[in-house]
């Protein structure tokens, strides 16, 4: 993989080292603002990167570039992932995907009919306590209920209340609680259990914007509840439950750090299958050998993901 990063944010700066290290990606172009160029050419000398540019068009032109990593704000993610894909790159999009679930699927049938790859970097669906989860849910019997809970007072949000606003908090950049932090529970839950029947959103609205909410995800035989919160705190967990035990994830739905399995009438069982590396280690590492690959299989399954993501956050919205 031949990559170009677009982004010089907090996301760019965490896994640009941890790119560095892992074999077939080669880091081969960083954009920027042209505000931000400076800084740009900073990690391009720090981290060997030949181009450093705030033009997309040279970027997407350079012949050495085979994929692009866009993460940037929401907003912004659409029209760059198409243009990349009309310029014949296979692309990897940061989460939330797409604004809507239209923009989603204008980009898929792009990809289709340009055969590139695209795809979501979305941490939680390749570590490996995702994969124990799904390994150890039939322990649990009949599912009842879920609750996930990623509230984390955001360091922006003083700010925010002065009037100061910030991307992460801009309606029209895609900001809002539900697609930057209970965007993971809803990869979790969907990732587990597939699309539910029923989805309802209740936020608590600031300014236009969602500063948090609790997404309501009706399966039918259980329910799912998906809290995501920028304006106020709590005990980062979420909990699985089922008539013979229950499931803990001991911290965040991007990491899911340890796993606490309780069956009925027996102790607890601590399990952590994740490996030492970086969060966004192992799904760079599985986007590299998809690329190198061109596993359209595993492609259209990520894909597939996606989708029902996307359409749970159109009918989240749709809901309000």
């Amino acid at each position: 993989m031949k990559l170009a990063i677009l982004g010089t944010g907090k996301i760019v700066d965490e896994v640009l080292p941890v790119l560095k290290e892992i074999n077939g990606i080669d880091l081969v172009a960083i954009l920027s603002t042209p505000r931000s160029l400076t800084k740009a050419q900073e990690l391009a000398e720090v981290y060997a990167i030949n181009q450093a540019s705030s033009d997309y068009d040279s970027i997407l032109a350079n012949p050495e570039v085979d994929t692009v990593y866009v993460a940037l704000p929401n907003h912004l993610h659409y029209d760059y992932a198409k243009k990349a894909l009309l310029a014949g790159k296979h692309v990897i999009c940061e989460k939330p995907f797409t604004l809507t679930l239209a923009e989603f699927e204008d980009l898929a049938k792009i990809a289709e009919q340009k055969n590139r790859i695209l795809l979501e970097a979305i941490t939680n669906q390749y570590l490996g306590n995702f994969a124990s989860i799904k390994a150890n849910l039939a322990k649990l019997g009949d599912i009842k209920i879920v609750e996930c809970n990623y509230s984390q007072y955001s360091s922006r949000y003083d700010a925010f209340k002065r009037g100061e606003i910030a991307p992460a908090f801009d309606p029209k950049k895609g900001g809002g609680a539900l697609r930057d932090l209970n965007i993971y529970n809803i990869h979790l839950v969907v990732g587990l259990f597939g699309k539910p029947e029923k989805v309802f959103y209740l936020p608590n609205i600031e300014r236009d914007v969602d500063t948090s909410g609790v997404l309501v995800m009706d399966y039918g035989k259980f329910k799912a509840v998906c809290i995501g919160a920028k304006d106020c705190g709590a005990d980062i967990k979420s909990t699985i439950q089922g008539d013979k035990g229950s499931i803990a994830v001991l911290g965040a739905t991007n990491t899911l750090p340890e796993l606490a399995l309780t069956l009925n009438n027996q102790n607890m069982t601590m399990i952590n299958e994740n490996s030492l590396n970086h969060r966004m280690h192992d799904e760079f590492v599985a986007f590299q050998a998809i690329i190198e690959h061109e596993d359209m299989t595993a492609t259209k399954l990520a894909l597939d993901h996606s989708r029902l993501v996307m359409e749970v956050l159109d009918q989240a919205v749709n809901s309000l």
